[in-house]
């Protein structure tokens, strides 16, 4: 009988020193994740990582981690040398599997959401006046949640160097194509003159592309919200490193 209880009190303090252990592992995993993420040099503010699952150590040894959350707060996204502002990005990545000494990474799932403020969107709107008859001019000044998915874009025109007293708001549909957060206008605004169709829509309709997401991922999902608006993406065979 003694020697049956020294067996479950070694077997308890053993079992407790495995997961003591493989806590302190993940926790060290956890932080050299998000220092390698930090590193890449796109992030205002330190990434937090969530490795989940027990044991931890296991699934080291097994080359493949089964679930892992990454949140950051502030991100550049960089697109043809220029770069938009990311904001409350969440990614969930599924089945991250390592290769090559784990210098090589990639998610057999991963999806996540993240926003643009509307500021950083107007950025791409063409806020530099814009010719759409002679002697008018006429330029996006604001873009806000317009209810029902819809963002309000507020267009300014000046007439012969008159500043019409009120800007024109427009409610346009965002959407997602090509990669491309695409936004048009539902109706064109009325400008108190003739103008053309295509000139209009120079100047309400616009895009933005995100770039620097990882290879397998893509925008799915535009969606607006009261602070800008809502982006959703996922991909599969992800690749995160190497």
């Amino acid at each position: 009988m003694r020697a049956l209880r020294t067996l479950l009190i070694v077997a308890v303090v053993l079992g407790g020193l495995f997961v003591l252990v493989d806590r302190l592992a993940v926790n060290y995993a956890e932080g050299e994740v998000a220092d390698r993420l930090k590193a890449s040099g796109s992030m205002n503010a330190d990434p937090e990582v969530s490795i989940h699952g027990f044991p931890f150590l296991t699934q080291v040894v097994g080359s493949g981690l089964e679930d892992v959350e990454v949140s950051v707060k502030e991100f550049d996204a960089s697109t043809d040398g220029k770069s938009v502002r990311i904001a409350d990005l969440n990614a969930h990545l599924r089945g991250v599997e390592f290769s090559g000494g784990f210098g090589q990474a990639t998610a057999r799932t991963a999806e996540g959401t993240a926003r643009i403020g509307y500021d950083d969107l107007l950025k791409a709107a063409k806020p530099d006046p814009i010719d759409v008859a002679p002697g008018v001019t006429a330029k996006v000044v604001g873009l806000s949640d317009g209810g029902n998915g819809k963002i309000k874009v507020e267009v300014e025109a000046e007439m012969f160097g008159t500043t019409l007293p009120k800007p024109v708001e427009v409610l346009s549909t965002p959407t997602v194509q090509d990669g491309e957060v695409r936004v048009k206008a539902d109706a064109l605004p009325s400008l108190g003159i003739k103008v053309a169709e295509d000139k209009v829509r120079e100047i309400t309709d616009f895009q933005q592309k995100v770039g620097g997401l990882p290879g397998g991922i893509a925008l799915s999902k535009v969606t607006p919200a009261k602070d800008g608006v809502e982006i959703s993406v996922e991909g599969s065979s992800v690749r995160l490193a190497g």
